[in-house]
């Protein structure tokens, strides 16, 4: 016999009002909120904290178990690779050709080999094969190339928005359908894979003012034990503590990344620390798929919906040993002197759009964390860089700041065109101060309304905030248009950086939010190469930096009128 439990019961009612009203999927007006399920899931799971639609964490009758990343298998979906050269073709690193079934090959990813991480079956590729994908495209003769990077978006993210978007659950395994980047065709070229993001190690010290690692190796070493975790994305593991570094008794412990090691892994081609930004596990600066192209003649750019120099944007070209030295990151993205290049600046990027915006220091705390060259004011982009930067100085960069009144779309436009047609560099500078700088979030239902997430204090954004900034697919768009300009080959890294918030905050209608805003920056990618280029000389990788562990025990209840007893 079926019984429903006091959660299931509460859920079943607001489920079955709206069967009983025949609202639609995602309606105009005073009904939108009761027509939104996702909303209703997550209000509830907060104030239960347990759901029968999901949880996060390991303990199924606690919704807020765990609030940061896992060592979750990534899926890669790549654009114009499939029929390719050796090495972009992408069964040049998955399915047979994986890394993990050769003892050397993983000793030399890690430069140890860790323990139950070979094995004779993986499929898996590894995260710092994306930069020798990127590579091999530019070197066969590629001339665009795009990694989009979903901070923190797994499988398990990814199929409750496919979910939500088609009210059906069209698959439980595999690439599935749902969003544009599953279903996009790209003239037959797309492949489907999945990756390990496994970091170098956990627990590395370091000086930032002497940029310096004081305990290489650190305290827990990476790794991927399949047998525990799974050999594929959707695999139920069979020790799901062993994700989160908190394994069964008698299980070996690998780390989980962050993202400033992961998106490094991407971007220069190897295994690093926990905190590190395109540095080696030594701590000595390494460079990017972006400076190899830049040195060739090619246009580089990044643009992310979070601040301009955190972790994944970042290391798209910076250098440092701690990815909370957020001013020299940016330093190094402009071309500016840092900690790291204190007398020979690096060449700076030709494009960097992004938050931050607003985001003012605590005068009381002087930014430890970034050294003793730390400026106080806006603790990503010092007033005195910005400054230095702008063309109306000197600088080289056409600069495009959030403004009281402007439309944020328009004005990033505006100064795109100048900066085209004076043949200069543009840097847009965005976001919403009160919320650390990043974009405003986009729910399930395609407003910007978020609900409580494990911290208990949803956001609110003003007229204002929507106004004068422009969405990541608007920044997408208008960067790619700028990089092309002037009809160079070009590199672009975009970052969707609010999956990433969204599931640190077990929020489930943010999450499918992210992952739909983030799905129309690609579009407008797609589009661009439909209409200026093909796929026989762009390349465009799809993927994230890491996982987090949402778990749908449901998923049909995100379905509008389904009901699941317990």
């Amino acid at each position: 016999m079926f019984r429903l439990s006091l959660v299931a019961l509460v859920f079943a009612c607001c489920l079955l009002r709206l069967a009983a009203s025949g609202s639609d999927p995602v309606p105009n007006g005073d009904s939108a909120k009761a027509a939104d399920l996702p909303r209703q899931i997550q209000e509830l799971a907060i104030v239960n904290d347990k759901s029968p639609v999901a949880y996060w964490g390991t303990d199924p009758e606690k919704y807020t178990g765990w609030k940061s990343h896992s060592n979750r298998l990534i899926p890669v979906y790549t654009f114009g690779t499939k029929g390719g050269k050796p090495g972009v073709d992408l069964n040049s690193w998955f399915g047979e050709a994986s890394p993990y079934r050769s003892e050397a090959k993983v000793q030399a990813l890690y430069g140890y080999l860790p323990v139950r991480t070979v094995n004779p079956d993986a499929d898996w590729m590894d995260q710092t094969n994306i930069y020798d994908l990127q590579k091999a495209a530019a070197d066969s003769g590629k001339k665009y190339i795009f990694l989009v990077v979903f901070d923190g978006m797994d499988w398990q993210t990814t199929q409750a928005a496919a979910i939500w978007n088609q009210k059906k659950v069209s698959y439980t395994e595999g690439r599935g359908d749902g969003t544009h980047f599953q279903s996009y065709n790209a003239d037959g070229t797309t492949q489907f894979g999945f990756m390990v993001t496994s970091a170098h190690n956990e627990g590395t010290d370091v000086d930032v003012n002497l940029q310096a690692v004081k305990n290489p190796g650190g305290t827990i070493r990476g790794g991927y034990d399949a047998s525990l975790a799974g050999p594929t994305p959707w695999s139920v593991p069979a020790d799901p503590g062993y994700l989160i570094a908190k394994p069964a008794n008698g299980n070996p412990r690998h780390d989980y990344t962050d993202s400033s090691s992961s998106a490094s892994s991407m971007t220069a081609g190897l295994k690093t620390f926990n905190g590190g930004v395109n540095v080696d596990a030594t701590g000595q600066p390494v460079s990017t798929i972006a400076h190899y192209l830049q040195e060739k003649g090619w246009r580089v750019g990044a643009v992310s919906s979070v601040p301009i120099s955190h972790a994944t944007p970042a290391a798209a070209y910076a250098q440092n040993v701690s990815r909370d030295d957020y001013q020299d990151l940016t330093r190094d993205m402009l071309g500016l002197p840092s900690v790291v290049h204190p007398q020979q600046a690096l060449p700076g990027l030709d494009l960097l759009v992004g938050g931050g915006f607003g985001n003012e220091g605590d005068p009381r705390k002087g930014g430890e964390s970034q050294g003793d060259n730390y400026i106080q004011g806006n603790i990503y982009l010092a007033d005195k860089d910005l400054q230095a930067s702008d063309v109306k100085n000197g600088g080289r960069y056409v600069t495009a700041v959030r403004t009281v009144g402007q439309d944020g779309t328009d004005l990033l436009k505006t100064a795109a065109a100048q900066a085209i047609s004076r043949q200069q560099r543009l840097l847009g500078f965005f976001g919403v101060g009160k919320y650390a700088g990043h974009l405003p979030f986009e729910t399930a239902d395609g407003r910007y309304d978020p609900v409580p997430g494990v911290n208990k204090k949803p956001e609110e954004y003003s007229e204002q905030d929507l106004l004068e900034n422009p969405t990541l697919a608007e920044m997408t768009s208008v960067s790619v248009e700028f990089l092309a300009s002037e009809k160079k080959p070009f590199w672009l890294m975009v970052e969707a950086g609010d999956v990433d918030w969204a599931n640190h905050d077990d929020n489930i209608d943010n999450s499918i939010g992210a992952v739909n805003s983030g799905d129309r920056a690609v579009k407008a990618i797609t589009e661009w190469v439909e209409a200026n280029s093909n796929w026989d000389e762009s390349l465009l990788i799809v993927t994230a930096d890491h996982g987090h562990m949402l778990n749908l025990v449901k998923p049909e209840m995100l379905i509008q009128g389904a009901i699941a007893a317990e």
